[in-house]
């Protein structure tokens, strides 16, 4: 909540007092006043019925009800009040002449009930829809022993409300001339407080903004000017800090930031000291905002946490490798070691982050395709080489078996050829890639399918499985036509293999919004989707047993992956079990940017 002026909060203040003041002496003049002329007003009533008893009740003792009659319309009272008898039967007369009936139930009346039992008595009671109340006094006629009748006397309240008001206005008008004065007087004094604290505020704000060239003058008041000299002191001895600080924060930041690896520092109880632009960006948080806040809230990586903490616990450097997952994996080298101060006090720790999730990759990447090549080679070699044993040791005296043998051996020798020549085939891909030395032409994807159709005929034939091809004829893309080709035939070739005899593969191409799709489609066992993810992983097997059965090397649909991406598209499959597979080779449209050279020719 934004803080409120001085001169506001005093003015509150003061006339917060005074309203109280004000409120307290209307209240107690209103009830002073009220209970004092109500206390006359029954004394008065009561004095007038008295009086009338006096004068009613030789009358009323002889039965002279004309007399009461006449004493009634005779006594005078003031304005507003009215004057009844009633005798003990029920009677009431009044000045308009003798009522023989009854006018109302008197007698149900506290007043007049005390009357009739002897006492004087007055009641003060408000009638509904009435603007003021009404006092009631009954007065008891006793005359030979017993109640003779009751003189009943109202007057209204009004006279006394009114009186009551204009009091409480004088109150006011009083009230509303001391409120001037007060808030007079208030902004008087807070002005001159005010002029003080507000030349302290501005030399406070104008060194917070690190202009220290004047100080502040010092005020008369000595409360002000205690204040001032303690800013004043704490400016010069600020300045000199913030010098120091300055120029060191600038060296250690040029240092920090020019660093690849990331650096962080804690202090004893794992709070965030500081940390580069590398760390921030490893750890996806800000640099700025980190400083001071627990490195569990900062960074939610328990394989981190645990090695600060090592690092704090150990005198000497520690060395590890920690794991972050978001959004993606990624490998970091962590050295930590203990962060002393100039008095080689232990207050934290100091950790080096290097990211060497690429370089684990590759050496990652390296060991699979060793293994996966080792294993790929092996089997083709060690068959090869146990045949040929065979042969040696006497076999080719038997004409049949030796024949059956060397078909064997051939058949290895052509896997362990196509095993080699997809490598070569993928190496040579992604090395011409690198160095952008892939031609590419516009040419008709129509030609490249059928040219692609063609090579894969003989197998098609031998399952006797139908090949249709839907493509429009003026289709056209920038592509590289042997690549391409090359990526529809692993595709075909791999339908063909996994597609029931006498079955149907249909090859499509067809624009899609800005790109174009090439579509090989077969209905044959289709694929899990489990295995669906690393399906274009190098030497990735869905059934092992069946892929080398059919002559397959694990590398075609990784050939098919590396054409894509040399092409600047992407590789899709969408496969349900027992109903078939679809590949989709998405190629994007890049109208005007042919990458050929200047003398590229079509494709047809």
């Amino acid at each position: 909540m934004r803080p409120k002026p001085l001169i506001w909060r005093l003015l509150a203040a003061c006339l917060s007092a005074l309203f109280l003041v004000l409120l307290l002496i209307a209240m107690l003049t209103s009830h002073t006043v009220r209970d004092f002329h109500q206390a006359q007003m029954r004394l008065q009533l009561e004095t007038w019925g008295n009086l009338f008893a006096d004068q009613v009740r030789g009358s009323l003792s002889a039965g002279g009800i004309e007399a009461v009659q006449n004493a009634l319309q005779r006594f005078h009272l003031e304005d507003g009040s009215q004057l009844m008898l009633m005798l003990p039967d029920g009677q009431v007369f009044t000045g308009a002449g003798i009522e023989r009936e009854r006018i109302e139930n008197l007698a149900s009346r506290a007043e007049v009930a005390e009357a009739l039992k002897g006492h004087a008595h007055t009641e003060l009671r408000s009638k509904p829809g009435a603007k003021s109340a009404t006092l009631y006094a009954a007065v008891p006629i006793q005359g030979d022993g017993r109640i003779l009748g009751v003189v009943c006397i109202s007057t209204s309240m009004e006279p006394l409300e009114q009186m009551l008001w204009r009091i409480n206005l004088r109150i006011l008008f009083g009230g509303a001339l001391a409120v001037l004065f007060t808030i007079a007087a208030s902004l008087l004094l807070a002005r001159r407080v005010n002029h003080a604290l507000e030349t302290i505020k501005q030399g406070a704000e104008r060194f917070a903004r690190g202009d220290f060239s004047n100080r502040l003058v010092i005020p008369d008041a000595m409360e002000t000017a205690t204040l001032a000299e303690a800013i004043n002191e704490m400016a010069a001895q600020l300045h000199e800090r913030i010098r120091n600080e300055v120029q060191q924060r600038c060296e250690q930041e040029a240092v920090l930031s020019s660093m690849v690896e990331g650096v962080l520092a804690v202090d004893t109880e794992q709070n965030v000291i500081s940390l580069n632009k590398a760390a921030a960006q490893l750890f996806k948080i800000d640099s700025l905002g980190a400083a001071g806040r627990g490195l569990q809230e900062v960074v939610r990586n328990p394989a981190l946490h645990r090695f600060v903490a090592e690092a704090l616990s150990n005198a000497h450097p520690v060395e590890s490798e920690i794991v972050l997952s978001d959004p993606a994996e990624q490998m970091l080298q962590a050295h930590g070691t203990v962060l002393r101060d100039a008095q080689g006090k232990d207050i934290g720790a100091v950790i080096v982050l290097n990211d060497v999730t690429r370089l684990r990759r590759l050496e990652r990447i390296r060991r699979d395709f060793v293994a996966n090549v080792s294993h790929e080679l092996r089997t083709p070699i060690t068959s090869i080489k146990g045949f040929v044993e065979t042969l040696l040791d006497g076999a080719l005296q038997d004409a049949g078996e030796a024949m059956h043998f060397l078909e064997i051996v051939g058949k290895q020798a052509d896997r362990l050829n196509a095993i080699i020549e997809d490598l070569l085939t993928l190496s040579r891909v992604e090395q011409e890639a690198e160095k952008a030395e892939v031609v590419m032409r516009h040419g008709k994807i129509q030609a490249v399918l059928k040219a692609a159709i063609e090579l894969c005929a003989p197998s098609a034939a031998a399952k006797e499985i139908a090949v249709e091809m839907q493509c429009p004829e003026e289709l056209h893309a920038y592509i590289s036509a042997p690549l391409l080709e090359q990526a529809v035939v692993n595709l075909l070739d791999n339908a063909i293999k996994y597609s029931e005899p006498k079955g149907i593969v249909e090859v499509s191409a067809q624009a899609r919004g800005s790109d174009v799709a090439i579509e090989v489609r077969d209905h044959g066992c289709g694929i899990p989707p489990e295995h669906l993810p690393r399906l274009f992983e190098r030497f990735y097997r869905v059934d092992k047993a069946r892929s080398r059965q059919l002559g397959g090397t694990g590398l075609g649909l990784a050939i098919v992956k590396h054409i894509a991406q040399t092409h600047e598209g992407q590789v899709l499959v969408e496969s349900k079990p027992g109903r078939g597979s679809l590949f989709t080779i998405l190629l994007p449209s890049r109208e005007g940017k042919e990458k050929a050279k200047p003398d590229g020719q079509e494709y047809s």
